[in-house]
């Protein structure tokens, strides 16, 4: 089995090439936590409504991902229960109690094995899929990501998920800094503040690229279909 050796999207602020066999979808913290009514998020006073509306864009671009054979990978914020991969400084953030740890709506807050720590159920991952529990903001910290995407010899991220100025962009800039080429999917990402998420599209590609790329879910639809199969 054969691929196209690269494929070339529209994107700002310029085209983005990309060879598939080198190239992995990172899904960053689809969790019901922060994305379901009656989760952490709300109970914090923000309308999660906003996180919801792009599941069905998450969820194209998760089918077009496995369609066209790329690495996918999804992220969970999360803590060791005894919360020793928490800092002080991360914990006592927040109201008291509604800060890590806490008992919340779906059991402990962004605390692994919780059910409000798990993935959307639409976006469920599959067999063969990594999954990265990460103590951090972003996805390369205190994880083995790095070494899972080097084993693979990936090269081209592209990105989606919440939030888009928190866990994403961080998520981001870190993997600008480790080489990677990187690209955002627009309308698969999303904030509770529309407007930041709207200033890290601009931040991320200005001056160049100076971090990455962006781009909206159908430049990367026309693909569909582009898979190729040989002897």
């Amino acid at each position: 089995m054969t691929q196209a050796s690269t494929l070339t999207i529209d994107a700002q602020p310029g085209p983005f090439t990309f060879a598939p066999a080198k190239t992995a979808l990172i899904i960053i913290d689809m969790q019901r936590d922060f994305i379901e009514p009656g989760g952490f998020g709300e109970s914090l006073g923000n309308d999660v409504s906003l996180l919801a509306e792009i599941v069905p864009s998450v969820a194209a671009l998760l089918a077009l991902a496995r369609e066209q054979g790329w690495l996918v990978v999804h992220t969970r914020e999360s803590h060791a229960p005894d919360l020793s991969d928490c800092p002080p400084a991360k914990r006592l953030r927040g109201a008291p109690n509604a800060r890590i740890g806490d008992a919340g709506p779906m059991g402990r807050i962004l605390i692994r094995g919780e059910p409000g720590n798990a993935i959307i159920e639409a976006l469920e991952p599959m067999a063969g899929e990594l999954v990265i529990d990460k103590p951090g903001k972003g996805a390369f910290y205190a994880t083995r990501l790095g070494e899972e995407l080097a084993m693979r010899g990936i090269t081209h991220l592209i990105f989606a998920g919440v939030t888009t100025e928190v866990c994403v962009q961080t998520s981001m800039r870190e993997a600008n800094d480790r080489g990677f080429d990187s690209l955002l999917v627009e309308d698969a990402t999303a904030s509770y503040f529309p407007a930041f998420k709207q200033a890290t599209l601009e931040m991320l590609r200005s001056q160049g690229g100076i971090v990455g790329w962006t781009a909206p879910l159908v430049s990367l639809m026309t693909l569909q279909g582009t898979h190729e199969h040989g002897s």
